[in-house]
């Protein structure tokens, strides 16, 4: 184990081990933090991992504590990595002043504008630094990735597998943000992170990134009717339906009636999420 890395804490579960690390990221220049799930298979041999990215408000804890994804990828021999969804602490004035801005509002974004390009680098961090760490101190098959997440998450998962196709092998999302350019939250985010120039946020915008580039396996996300914020048109899946029906992008969206936004949701639905990237990732 890297010196890097810190232990702060560790359980077992479903005979794997549940873990939570601190560690300094020089991508975005301050201390952060993931928990990991490591199956009980990886005692004996090498895994491979699934990233799941959390939404607005959400630290690392959120998905490993209410998800109930650990008893599926005990099954399936899959390693969990859920990073936080911001830099902390980075002594930026701002960070703190709104819930969906700054801390805990990462948005999966590398930001360009002052105080904010420092430390929020929430996009190199998730695909560049935190996988070179993950292989370089667990027991896990590099080649074998996957990613997934919920909201501002699911919107993460999205732009990294269209902007990395082939570093992730399968991706899906739980009430993604998917046309974030056209949406309060995503224009709140970008404007502050990446400035007024809207060509430059259409590199985050899984509905512009699917015109240039189609991935060779179908994405599969789960869409509460119910939910308040897509009442609200932050999250708009048809958006991002219409643009991978435009370009052939096969894309299994399901509708499901009554279900809202919440981990109720996610873990309802969690099974078939895992079951959907250990198809590819356990093969």
């Amino acid at each position: 184990m890297s010196n890097s890395l810190k232990l702060k804490s560790e359980n077992l579960c479903f005979n794997g081990t549940v873990a939570y690390y601190s560690h300094f990221s020089s991508v975005c220049n301050c201390e952060m933090n993931f928990a990991v799930y490591l199956p009980p298979q990886a005692k004996s041999q090498s895994v491979p991992i699934l990233y799941y990215l959390s939404g607005l408000t959400c630290t690392e804890e959120n998905f490993t504590v209410k998800a109930g994804a650990q008893r599926y990828a005990a099954e399936y021999g899959i390693m969990l990595v859920a990073p936080d969804t911001s830099p902390r602490n980075t002594g930026i004035a701002e960070e703190d002043e709104a819930w969906d801005l700054g801390t805990g509002a990462g948005f999966y974004v590398d930001a360009t504008v002052e105080p904010w390009k420092k430390h929020y680098q929430m996009y190199s961090y998730v695909t560049q630094e935190l996988p070179q760490l993950i292989n370089a101190n667990f027991p896990v098959l590099a080649n074998k990735q996957s990613i997934f997440g919920h909201s501002m998450g699911g919107h993460g998962a999205l732009i990294c597998a269209l902007k990395n196709p082939d570093k992730y092998l399968s991706v899906s999302a739980f009430a993604p943000i998917t046309a974030p350019i056209n949406c309060p939250w995503g224009e709140k985010a970008f404007t502050t992170y990446l400035g007024q120039d809207k060509k430059q946020w259409q590199q985050y915008d899984a509905s512009e990134l699917i015109k240039k580039t189609q991935l060779d396996y179908p994405i599969l996300i789960d869409q509460g009717m119910a939910d308040t914020f897509y009442e609200q048109k932050q999250l708009l899946p048809e958006t991002f339906q219409s643009a991978c029906q435009e370009v052939g992008q096969a894309l299994n969206l399901r509708f499901q009636p009554g279900y809202d936004h919440s981990y109720f949701t996610i873990s309802t639905f969690m099974e078939d999420h895992i079951k959907h990237h250990a198809v590819v990732l356990c093969s």
